[in-house]
């Protein structure tokens, strides 16, 4: 048995030798598509789908960890320039730009790019901020806690519960920092000089709490006292947020890190588009919620609709990342189109997705009159090719011709 496979996202499947259990594991869980192979014992059919980046699992008993790498269908570089402007705070200031150096695989790229926005954000020392403590001292300090007193003292008068403001580098912004840092040293597939600057960064953080397996990551808001740490608490969220189970019950081990191909390219349309009709009197809502039926039992939730100065809805977007048909797109989108137009009562609606065999098209649904476009962006192009679509795509959503 080999000890890792590579695949590419919706690449044809790929046949290899895997013991029982490792192939339930992988069949059960929700890494890729596996499949026993009806004909050869011992064999299992793997194929990827929309997630990509690195994963290990260990099986107990069987020894060396089972390694499965997916890799992006488009350039690293293009990949980390979606993420990069989906989470940049302003457009003013979102040009996408990620260092990734010369890494092609995701995760060493991920790794590389995590440790140095945290090496900028820690250049001009640890940020510090006013943390709030309770505790049971023998003095009184800050606020009385009044109820824990009562509750815990029985009338005692020491010790004292407490609660104060003290001023620390053991603040959220820091222990995100040191939590996604943690987290990319226990990942498999981490360069060796990579992994050597991460432990510089922790060594630089190692006063701040760790945070432990189970607890929640404590939330950051954005203000002009951590602006230099904005780019990297993102970026670290992102490493946080796309991690994988490290450990599971009955001793099996899944550790790693997974990009969901689908979200990644849903966030870009929809910010990008919420982007260009910023001071045009519009107003975007993504992940809009609506009822399709009068008696709102059905719910439904496009990706981006857009409204008229008048609070009217006057145009719906849903972004989709997927392999296309032989002949087309898949026809369960357009019904999907449908009942959003239905519903929120517009002419015409819009599909965007990564790829397609035209730029543009447009369907006019019989008895209905309504118009269902379909646009599709190439995302292997530069940037400004890539932005420059979705100019084209907004502009079609108001001044959209009729077929």
């Amino acid at each position: 048995m080999t000890s890792a496979v590579e695949l590419v996202e919706h690449a044809p499947a790929m046949s290899i030798t895997l013991p029982e259990a490792l192939g339930r594991v992988l069949a059960a869980g929700d890494i890729v598509d596996a499949a026993p192979d009806p004909y050869t014992p011992g064999r299992w059919s793997l194929r990827a789908g929309s997630k990509v980046g690195a994963v290990s699992v260990t099986v107990p008993g069987s020894g060396e960890p089972f390694t499965v790498r997916i890799t992006a269908k488009v350039p690293i570089a293009r990949l980390f320039f979606l993420i990069g402007y989906s989470l940049a705070p302003e457009k003013g200031r979102r040009d996408g730009v990620v260092d990734v150096a010369e890494h092609q695989e995701v995760l060493p790229a991920l790794a590389h790019s995590v440790e140095r926005q945290i090496d900028r954000a820690l250049r001009q020392g640890l940020l510090q901020g006013y943390r709030t403590t309770e505790e049971s001292a023998l003095v009184v300090r800050g606020r009385l806690r009044e109820a824990e007193q009562i509750r815990r003292r029985f009338g005692a008068m020491l010790p004292i519960e407490v609660a104060y403001d003290e001023f620390s580098t053991d603040i959220a912004e820091n222990r995100i920092l040191r939590a996604a840092v943690e987290r990319l040293l226990r990942l498999p597939g981490v360069p060796r000089d990579v992994r050597r600057r991460l432990l510089h960064q922790r060594a630089r953080l190692a006063d701040v709490t760790a945070i432990v397996r189970g607890q929640s990551i404590p939330d950051w808001r954005p203000t002009r006292l951590n602006t230099r740490y904005h780019h990297a608490l993102r970026l670290a969220r992102v490493v946080l947020d796309g991690s994988s189970a490290e450990h599971t019950p009955g001793g099996l081990r899944i550790d790693g890190f997974l990009f969901d191909m689908n979200k990644l390219f849903e966030d870009f349309v929809t910010v990008a588009l919420r982007d260009a009709f910023r001071g045009t009197g519009h107003t975007a809502r993504l992940q809009d919620p609506h009822h399709l039926d009068q008696a709102a039992a059905i719910r439904m939730k496009p990706d981006f609709v857009l409204y008229g100065a008048d609070g009217t809805p006057c145009a719906v977007v849903d972004a989709k990342y997927k392999a296309e048909k032989r002949n087309g797109f898949p026809d369960a989108d357009l019904y999907q189109m449908l009942a959003y137009c239905t519903a929120l009562g517009l002419p015409e609606g819009h599909l965007v997705y990564a790829k397609g065999n035209a730029s543009h098209a447009a369907h006019r649904v019989r008895h209905a009159g309504i118009v269902i476009h379909q646009h599709a962006l190439d995302l292997d192009q530069d940037p400004a090719g890539l932005l420059a679509d979705i100019d084209e795509v907004a502009e079609r959503l108001v001044n959209a011709p009729r077929v």
